[in-house]
């Protein structure tokens, strides 16, 4: 139990920093276009969710693998690849300032790391 709470406190340091570095970003240069990347790393997990929620559990002997969880990747690649390269494409073209832009990306991953590490450390393994 102790070791439970030792990750939650420092899985939601983490996303602390996440979310002040994204929210700096957008402060510090009075422009509120960064916080975008919130909302896309935010859901870019949901895809891979929904999509393995949907898959078929008792057919694992298909060699040929399931095109619903294919799927739920890629729409959470493409999630994961617009949150940087939104803010890239933002700083490119003078929107937002360059230091903004870096900020949001770390942030942002960080933000995107700390869901995933979530969800691996309090999975729950299913019994047969």
């Amino acid at each position: 139990m102790a070791a439970g709470l030792k990750t939650i406190i420092a899985l939601s340091f983490v996303l602390a920093i996440g979310f002040l570095l994204v929210i700096l970003s957008s402060a510090l240069w009075h422009n509120y276009l960064p916080l975008t990347v919130v909302a896309t790393f935010l859901l870019a997990p949901l895809p891979n969710w929904i999509c393995f929620r949907c898959s078929n559990p008792d057919d694992f002997m298909d060699p040929s693998g399931s095109a619903v969880v294919d799927f739920g990747r890629f729409c959470t690649g493409f999630l994961v690849v617009m949150g940087v390269a939104l803010p890239t494409l933002m700083a490119h073209c003078g929107v937002i300032e360059y230091p903004a832009g870096v900020m949001a990306i770390l942030g942002g991953l960080l933000i995107y790391g700390t869901i995933i590490s979530f969800t691996m450390f309090f999975q729950e393994e299913e019994e047969f």
